[in-house]
């Protein structure tokens, strides 16, 4: 009862930014069925055009693959997001990828998550397309999409989600 008088509100609204520069891609284009037919969850992708990886909300980094390529945060609000830099890029095993966080910091939306050797990326992988996926849709209200065509990390809004 007192949690819910003085407890800190979790937030049942969140915007979530691009967390790279680059082209817009629908995640229908993207080339891995997994993530073009919504196996893992709704989302977008970006076709970036550098390698700087930023968060695109206020929260918390809940996985870093041991390769570097995906990272897994959970905003605020309780939105999880994967960023899955590239297709194919695990077969990379961590090279060309450095991060700059670990699972259970604390980030603000801006902060660098991950650097990226593009070049290396787009000779080795299959695709530099990078897809950024809501993985528990199960707990949106709703979902609205923010159509751009290119994307300004930190800025350029990707999704308005509204939590059950």
């Amino acid at each position: 009862m007192f949690k819910k008088w003085f407890g800190k509100q979790q937030p049942k609204e969140e915007t979530i930014t691009a967390p790279l520069d680059g082209t817009i891609v629908p995640l229908d284009d993207v080339p891995d069925p997994v993530f073009a037919q919504n196996m893992m969850g709704d989302g977008i992708a970006i076709d970036p055009a550098d390698g700087d990886v930023v968060a695109p909300v206020d929260g918390e980094i809940i996985q870093l693959f041991p390769t570097k390529h995906a990272i897994g945060l959970r905003s605020e609000a309780g939105v999880e997001l994967l960023i899955h830099v590239g297709i194919d890029t695990v077969s990379m095993n961590g090279e060309g990828f450095t991060a700059y966080v670990k699972a259970g910091d604390r980030v603000k939306r801006g902060d660098r998550l991950l650097s990226v050797d593009l070049p290396l990326v787009r000779e080795k992988a299959k695709s530099a397309v990078t897809p950024i996926i809501i993985t528990n849709g199960d707990a949106l209200k709703s979902l609205e999409r923010k159509a751009e065509a290119s994307a300004k990390k930190g800025e350029t809004v990707l999704f308005h989600v509204k939590m059950k």
